[in-house]
């Protein structure tokens, strides 16, 4: 596994920004539009969003971001590994990374939403796998045939 460096970045790096498309463009087609809850670039620049990235030498390996939804709970947010990518732990070092950050700010919960058809279920056995279980609806979302929410209580003593 390589040793990913992970920075707080701009989505809107050419480099970045074509990740984010290929994960929209994605989102889509496996989703229905009114299913699709990922951010655009724009939206990941604003101020209760932090978005990082995560590099292997000069090439991108992965994407992810931290929503604050109030002082103790956030959200991840545009999770992805680059293709060339997947499956060489880049999506887990970024994971790991958002995790440690919403524990260093305090949160006690994190949530995420992410997509239930198998496409997704790589994402969500990972998610599993760093204490992440099916939660209740929270925000927007709605559970159902296409979306699940998950969460996790983050241990901050």
């Amino acid at each position: 596994m390589a040793d990913y460096r992970i920075v707080a970045d701009d989505p809107l790096r050419p480099e970045i920004s074509a990740l984010l498309d290929l994960h929209l463009a994605e989102m889509y087609r496996w989703s229905p539009a009114c299913k699709v809850h990922a951010m655009p670039a724009e939206r990941l620049r604003e101020a209760d969003v932090t978005f990082y990235s995560a590099w292997d030498g000069d090439n991108l390996a992965a994407i992810g971001a931290l929503k604050q939804l109030d002082p103790s709970r956030g959200e991840l947010k545009s999770m992805r590994a680059a293709p060339e990518y997947r499956g060489k732990g880049a999506g887990q070092a970024i994971l790991r990374h958002l995790i440690a950050e919403a524990k260093a700010r305090g949160y006690t919960w994190l949530g995420l939403e992410t997509g239930r058809p198998e496409p997704f279920r790589a994402a969500a056995a990972l998610y599993r796998k760093h204490g992440f279980s099916e939660c209740g609806n929270f925000g927007d979302y709605v559970s159902d045939e296409f979306s699940v929410c998950m969460s996790r209580d983050l241990d901050n003593g």
